[in-house]
């Protein structure tokens, strides 16, 4: 709808051109956007504020021509200026209806495109160390960073979802010599305990299968325990595969998968990190100050330089990620997006001023990140803190069994990344309209239960058989609902363009309303034959957005409840 209107205005500036009004034919799209307020109209332009300058005319003066220089047609029922000169268009209601049949016959196609053009965008998201089980930030990125490459999918790009693990540096030497000590009968409060030592009673469980002499199957390799308590070599890499599983098992449980797994480890056996380095050197980007190699940042927009490597020979954090990302570069993307936690905003720069400083044609502002604020999770009014198995973080495998996997991946997405996330435990499991992910999915579970009661009347053609009669579909609760259902293709282009998935979770949230707003104010299986068979058409349509909604979030859409 939103083109047909472009392209009505677009004749219309044509036809003003011809009459000298504008000078030349304007270099610019019409921007066609939904008022927040239906009384203002269906859609709305302001084409008249942009050129009114251009056109030595006032913009309200210039919204009147244009109005009048529209050619005929069966789109416009009126057309409104409001303010500075907006001009507010009001859709027949006939154009509405066809939006019932359109989704019909798309079904699950309905709301897809192909701007991506099947061009290949990369996500990575969750890259969680490997040393602990997934907490509940975790899990917001496996949320968001799950529903963006959905949407991405659905708008025409080929992507590829990446998991990074970061097995390599302090962290990993800590791990290992926590399983260690635990495999040597010392806990957390011995004395000999490891300073950095993690202290979650996974950490028995590791060294106690590690003891025990068990297989561990990770995502891209089997290890066998050896047992030994004294080969810290060994209790490393078979306590980084079980963790792995562990991650892996509670992200399958999140109906998350990725295409590929990439460790930083080997970035050091396949002398990438080396090579990084050595052409950052090479490319004059670096200098050695205070015993260290320093990496110019600041030539690059830091607003100080960065330490490459340290004195003691290691490489600081940013260093494998510059050459990690090198990588991706070289496997020919493009585009690539992380979905990290907000505390990777530091490395944003350094990383971008490493890639520059390679001088390989990557161009500045790649790659793009979507970076989301802390989750705090609520539970009888109080803060919950801890996690028995991991020992000082609520995790991911927590809030699952707590609340589900639909509820805790509906929350997780349903505010900006930006935005800190309280997650209600008690909301979460509330049967009520209070529950956002309870409300939509019981609109959806409603359809579904009137097209199955409407079954025997319906016959073979289905909801289909309601789409002669739709345009008595005339009462305001059934337009706005049928209004809205029409903006669902623009919301996931917006959600995709934008990087945005929470639009989509705001966007059934108002269809869910509508739904139950329409159906409180009418009768459906009760109506006038032709009027039940068109607001069976209707439900039906409802049910296909929702469900399709539903689905870009990685959220089921039950038929009952």
């Amino acid at each position: 709808m939103k083109s047909e209107l472009a392209t009505l205005i677009t004749s219309g500036l044509e036809k003003l051109v011809s009459e000298n009004v504008l000078p030349v034919m304007p270099d610019v799209v019409p921007q066609i956007d939904h008022p927040k307020d239906s009384a203002h109209g269906d859609l709305s332009c302001n084409i008249a504020m942009v050129l009114a300058k251009q056109a030595k005319i006032a913009p309200r003066d210039l919204a009147t021509q244009l109005i009048a220089a529209l050619p005929e047609n069966t789109l416009i029922e009126r057309s409104d200026i409001a303010g500075p000169g907006f001009i507010n268009f009001f859709i027949r209601a006939s154009q509405h209806t066809a939006v019932i049949r359109t989704i019909l016959e798309a079904k699950d196609q309905y709301g897809r495109c192909d701007v991506g053009g099947g061009r290949r965008v990369q996500v990575e998201f969750v890259s969680a160390n490997p040393t602990g089980p997934l907490h509940v930030g975790h899990g917001r990125g496996a949320a968001i960073g799950d529903s963006l490459g959905r949407l991405l999918t659905a708008t025409g790009w080929s992507v590829q979802r990446e998991f990074y693990y970061n097995d390599a540096g302090q962290q990993i030497s800590n791990l290992a010599l926590s399983v260690q000590a635990r495999a040597q009968g010392k806990g957390p409060d011995d004395p000999e305990w490891p300073a950095d030592g993690y202290r979650g009673e996974y950490i028995e469980d590791v060294a106690a299968a590690y003891q025990a002499g068990d297989t561990v199957q990770a995502a891209d390799r089997t290890i066998t325990a050896d047992g030994d308590i004294h080969n810290l070599e060994a209790i490393q890499a078979f306590s980084v595969a079980c963790l792995r599983r562990e991650q892996d098992q509670d992200l399958r449980s999140f109906s998350v998968l990725f295409d590929r797994y990439f460790l930083e480890s080997s970035l050091y056996e396949s002398g990438a990190v080396a090579t990084t380095v050595t052409a950052l050197e090479g490319n004059g980007h670096t200098y050695e100050d205070q015993e260290a190699l320093w990496l110019k940042t600041t030539d690059f927009g830091d607003d100080k330089d960065r330490v490459m490597r340290k004195r003691d020979g290691g490489y600081t954090y940013f260093v494998p990620d510059v050459a990690y990302h090198h990588d991706k570069w070289q496997r020919g993307f493009t585009r690539v997006i992380n979905e990290q936690g907000a505390d990777h905003h530091s490395t944003i720069t350094r990383v971008r001023a490493g890639l520059q400083g390679l001088d390989v044609g990557i161009p500045e502002g790649w790659p793009e990140y979507v970076l989301h604020q802390m989750v705090t999770v609520m539970r009888d009014g109080n803060e919950v803190k801890l996690s028995k198995r991991a020992g000082s973080y609520v995790t991911l495998r927590d809030l699952i069994e707590w609340v589900g996997c639909d509820a805790t991946r509906f929350f997780l997405v349903a505010r900006a990344p930006t935005s800190q996330l309280t997650f209600d435990i008690d909301l979460a499991l509330a049967r009520s309209n209070e529950n956002p992910v309870y409300y939509i999915q019981y609109a959806h579970a409603r359809c579904a239960s009137l097209l199955l009661k409407a079954k025997p009347r319906l016959g073979d053609d289905g909801a289909m058989a309601g789409l002669p009669h739709v345009d008595t579909l005339t009462e305001p609760e059934t337009l706005g609902l049928i209004i809205n259902l029409s903006r669902f293709p623009d919301v996931v282009a917006a959600a995709a363009e934008r990087l945005e998935p929470h639009d989509v979770a705001n966007y059934l949230r108002q269809i869910a309303a509508d739904f139950h707003s329409f159906y409180n104010a009418h009768k459906i299986l009760d109506a006038a034959p032709n009027i039940a068979l068109a607001r069976l058409a209707l439900v039906a349509a409802t049910q296909q957005v929702i469900a399709s909604g539903l689905d870009l979030l990685g959220v089921s859409a039950p038929e009952s409840m």
